[in-house]
């Protein structure tokens, strides 16, 4: 039989109860709003799963285990499972902290896949400047497109941007709402700098208002961005409607036909470390072969050397 450890001091307080308390000390701690929402999301599909009314000293590592067999029995993705046994772990390694309970579960480790990325030909159909006479959402679509493959952003950095963080004359953009909390500043090529010229006059608004806003003028929320985008794909005859396709995008186009380096790619992309950044090296390792010539020492050094001929 599992053991069942005791939970001091609160028995009567149930895995959901603690799990919000938990919730409430996270959200004071200053962690990002999205990881609010990634934990509450968390609480509700490990519910189906998992008994969260049950007393936290009575969930065993047994029960863990059902719960992750449920999740790979329903056809949850390797990865998916291991993001909300992630949060599971994190939530319990707190508990132990708080002197709640001592159970404690192994890390779970994603798979390596081979992320999808927006080809050269839908991208040609997706960057087509749209007519003149279209409507200001259709213009907005276009230029955020743009711009994400400008710059490999996340959407929530997108959607926080304002008029004042644009600094055209600089080529560049300062990004003060990214994952890990930082600022950061990337710069912009010269067609995003036309691009974004003529749109700002455009758009118009205050210094402090949304580059990328609704019609309305307003900020655009996380799911009015991701349906703005799905919608314009769509209506460009591209059946890919992932706004964060476009990070990965820009990742494998910065490695494989950009010839760019890690080192450049952790800075662009806003990633403290380089761990993320070599997971997109590892993962596109496949394609590297497609410009090796260009990079290869022993191509290099092999070129015929052109001789120089009197006139």
């Amino acid at each position: 039989m599992a053991k069942k450890i005791a939970f001091h001091g609160h028995s009567t307080q149930t895995y959901a109860e603690v799990f919000q308390t938990f919730i409430t000390a996270k959200t004071a701690e200053g962690v990002a709003d999205i990881t609010v929402r990634n934990y509450h999301n968390n609480l509700h599909v490990i519910s189906k799963y998992l008994d969260i009314n049950l007393p936290l000293g009575e969930i065993t590592k047994r029960d863990i285990d059902n719960m992750i067999v449920g999740m790979r029995r329903d056809g949850l993705a390797h990865n998916s499972i291991t993001t909300y046994v992630r949060i599971v772990r994190t939530f319990l390694n707190w508990c132990s902290a708080e002197g709640l309970s001592s159970l404690t579960i192994p890390n779970m480790k994603d798979k390596d896949t081979v992320k999808e990325t927006y080809t050269d030909d839908e991208l040609m159909f997706l960057l087509r400047r749209p007519d003149r006479d279209c409507d200001f959402t259709e213009y907005r679509n276009w230029v955020i497109v743009n711009f994400l493959l400008n710059s490999g952003c996340r959407a929530a950095t997108v959607r926080n941007i304002q008029n004042r963080d644009v600094d055209l004359g600089a080529r560049q953009i300062t990004l003060r709402h990214n994952k890990n909390g930082k600022i950061q500043v990337i710069p912009l090529c010269s067609v995003m700098i036309g691009i974004l010229r003529e749109y700002m006059g455009i758009r118009g608004g205050g210094a402090t208002s949304y580059l990328f806003c609704n019609q309305f003028g307003e900020m655009l929320t996380g799911n009015g961005l991701r349906l703005a985008i799905a919608h314009y794909n769509r209506s460009r005859g591209v059946q890919k409607t992932s706004t964060h396709l476009y990070r990965h995008t820009f990742a494998r186009k910065f490695l494989i036909d950009c010839g760019g380096d890690a080192f450049m790619l952790q800075k662009l992309l806003g990633h403290s470390t380089l761990k993320m950044t070599k997971h997109y090296c590892e993962i596109y390792d496949a394609d590297i072969a497609k410009n090796f010539d260009r990079i290869s020492p022993l191509a290099q050094i092999s070129r015929p050397r052109e001789k120089i001929h009197r006139r």
